[in-house]
């Protein structure tokens, strides 16, 4: 037996023990005591990258030692996520998790477990997502859109960051529960979607509120509505799906951070109090609500219930759109 499998095992039994009671392992006595590395499982400058890099400099500062961001893009975030699976559960190891990399687990053949790889130990924000269409569209409302796109069955375009991307699978529900027919038409990134609405080639998308706000801002693409619970105070005039016709609607992109399974409870809990913390801090606050993004936290228990029941759902999702895992 290595010293990893001792230590995972060392891990998962402290998991089951410490949790309940409240006691500080001699574990995290001195941790940390070298850099930390936060695997993102995206390239450089999107918008889980910047939120990340938020999230590591006020890490830093609370743990006095550096934080790294490490950006490990490819095949649908699997590389990125995979190495945080294969890496030692000592708590110098972060994966920055999202929504999209939970979804690219459910599309694309691993080697690992989503989410029994992991430690989940804090949901760190919520971005809000906006379903927005061409000023060209003959549509002003949801309800109109809904009726065009039962009307003209087939024809109406939609496009997304890619096959099996969170604006995919999110409009994929959205068809689902409004039982219309449209067609996909996936990109590499938000900028090609938006770039061709504006040209009218596409006709709706589902998107970051962050990637497309400026775009709503001037005029050149009419928002229809937000997909969260609540409307969004940069655009109160924008109604919820559900308000406007949807019932039931709702999606909400997700970030967290987790560690390798194993991980020992105390340094779980030492992070995850952190987090809380810096969640709180008003000038980090300020900066994710210019990214569309409400920062938020939970304990290790509720945010692996949240992982699980979301991958219940996106399952199901991705069955019904005849999304095969590659």
């Amino acid at each position: 037996m290595n010293a990893r499998t001792v230590s995972i095992i060392v891990g998962v039994l402290l998991n089951f023990i410490i949790p309940s009671h409240g006691i500080t392992l001699t574990l995290a006595q001195g941790y940390p005591n070298k850099p930390i590395r936060i695997i993102v499982p995206f390239a450089p400058g999107g918008a889980v990258d910047l939120t990340a890099r938020l999230y590591a400099q006020k890490l830093s500062e609370n743990l006095r030692q550096p934080v790294v961001v490490d950006n490990r893009g490819g095949a649908g975030t699997t590389i990125g996520v995979g190495l945080v699976a294969d890496a030692a559960p000592d708590g110098y190891t972060l994966l920055f998790m999202s929504k999209s990399g939970l979804m690219g687990s459910l599309l694309h053949k691993v080697p690992f477990d989503m989410p029994k790889s992991f430690t989940p130990i804090t949901r760190t924000d919520a971005p809000r997502s906006i379903f927005a269409a061409s000023m060209s569209l003959q549509a002003k409302s949801l309800k109109e859109f809904i009726a065009l796109a039962k009307a003209k069955p087939g024809t109406l375009t939609f496009g997304s960051s890619g096959i099996g991307s969170p604006s995919h699978l999110s409009m994929e529900l959205l068809k689902s529960m409004a039982n219309v027919d449209m067609l996909h038409v996936p990109y590499k990134g938000a900028a090609g979607v938006t770039a061709n609405m504006m040209s009218g080639q596409i006709q709706i998308t589902l998107s970051s509120i962050a990637a497309v706000l400026p775009l709503v801002k001037s005029g050149k693409l009419r928002p229809l509505a937000v997909t969260s619970a609540q409307r969004w105070p940069a655009t109160p005039d924008v109604p919820t799906i559900s308000e406007a016709g949807l019932k039931g609607y709702e999606q909400t992109n997700w970030h967290g951070i987790a560690m390798p399974a194993g991980a020992p409870a105390s340094i779980v809990q030492k992070i995850n109090a952190d987090m809380a913390k810096i969640a709180q801090l008003p000038d980090l606050r300020e900066k994710l609500d210019t990214y569309g993004m409400a920062p938020l936290s939970m304990s290790p228990t509720q945010f692996s219930a949240f992982v699980k029941a979301d991958i219940e759902t996106w399952a199901k999702v991705v069955k019904s759109s005849g999304a095969k895992p590659e």
